[in-house]
């Protein structure tokens, strides 16, 4: 047998029709193309996503998260071209299919919205680059630490140690404070007010004092000391120092408060509360007066003599 008559053999075996689905032909040699395609794809997805983690490892880039994302962006977007291949190799014409699947597509379109969105919006969030592993937001009124980003959701953790998942679109769709945007250096402001009679001088000296003792406060930012209003019960103070991470700015605001309260006392200088005086017309305070002697008798009512 020579080799035209062993490729004729060969290429009428591919040719065997094995099934058609609705007027499709499915053949030996069509889903052979069918799987090479599959390997090829799996092949390049994973050759695609082990060239982006050496990109990154040789640029020395230490965000792994955006790393992360652009490997499953390529692999998806691989994926889905060996599956439009794979189709054209069965005669599907994906117009047609599309056109005759229209309102299947609109009602999974709604259904998928969400889903696109976060997708759309981890996209966005690799591009701009303003949110990576390690950054201290503040979203929807919590402080979270990143822990890991993905093409759909970020896992991020709370001060109270409690992990959550947010959605890519919460972080690209709302307002959003990046605390470790651009640097980790944060403010403290701790607030206090003390009495009308105190020396303000002193007060003024006392919080510098307690600003330049604290040990973990950033020696490169100078503290400010401001007096922020005259309020109905005390004379209000803020002393602001600077930290280098916002993380731990709570317990450090703890140990500020401290260091301000035992520093007044050992100046004697009074912290004030809320207080009310009450001014009484003549009529009243004499009314009064006249209750207080009816009750002196004993008997709580009026003598009569």
């Amino acid at each position: 047998m020579s080799i035209h008559d062993v490729m004729t053999r060969f290429m009428e075996t591919l040719a065997i029709e094995l099934f058609s689905v609705r007027g499709i032909k499915i053949s030996i040699g069509s889903l052979a193309v069918v799987f090479a395609i599959g390997g090829i794809t799996h092949l390049l997805s994973r050759l695609s996503r082990r060239a982006i983690r050496r990109f990154f490892a040789k640029k020395e880039l230490k965000d792994q998260a955006n790393s992360e994302i652009l490997q499953r962006v390529t692999q998806y977007l691989i994926i889905i071209a060996g599956i439009v291949a794979a189709l054209q190799v069965f005669g599907i014409d994906l117009s047609t299919l599309f056109a005759a699947g229209a309102i299947f597509a609109v009602g999974f379109g709604f259904a998928m919205q969400n889903i696109a969105q976060n997708f759309v919006s981890g996209v966005i969030l690799l591009i701009e680059r303003t949110i990576k592993p390690g950054d201290v937001l503040e979203v929807e009124g919590k402080v979270v630490r990143v822990s890991r980003m993905g093409i759909r959701s970020t896992v991020s953790r709370t001060l109270n140690d409690e992990d959550i998942i947010l959605p890519n679109s919460v972080l690209v769709q709302t307002t959003v404070k990046n605390y470790t945007m651009q640097d980790s250096i944060y403010r403290l402001r701790a607030g206090v007010g003390v009495t009308y009679s105190s020396d303000l001088a002193l007060v003024r000296k006392t919080l510098e004092e307690v600003a330049r003792n604290i040990p973990w406060r950033l020696k490169s930012r100078e503290p400010r000391i401001l007096l922020r209003q005259f309020g109905s019960s005390s004379v209000d103070y803020e002393l602001s120092v600077w930290v280098d991470h916002p993380w731990r700015a709570y317990s450090r605001l703890s140990e500020l408060n401290e260091a301000i309260w035992w520093a007044f006392k050992e100046k004697n200088i009074t912290i004030a509360f809320p207080q009310l005086d009450l001014h009484l017309d003549p009529p009243v305070t004499d009314g009064i007066s006249g209750l207080s002697r009816l009750g002196s008798n004993g008997s709580g009512a009026p003598r009569v003599g």
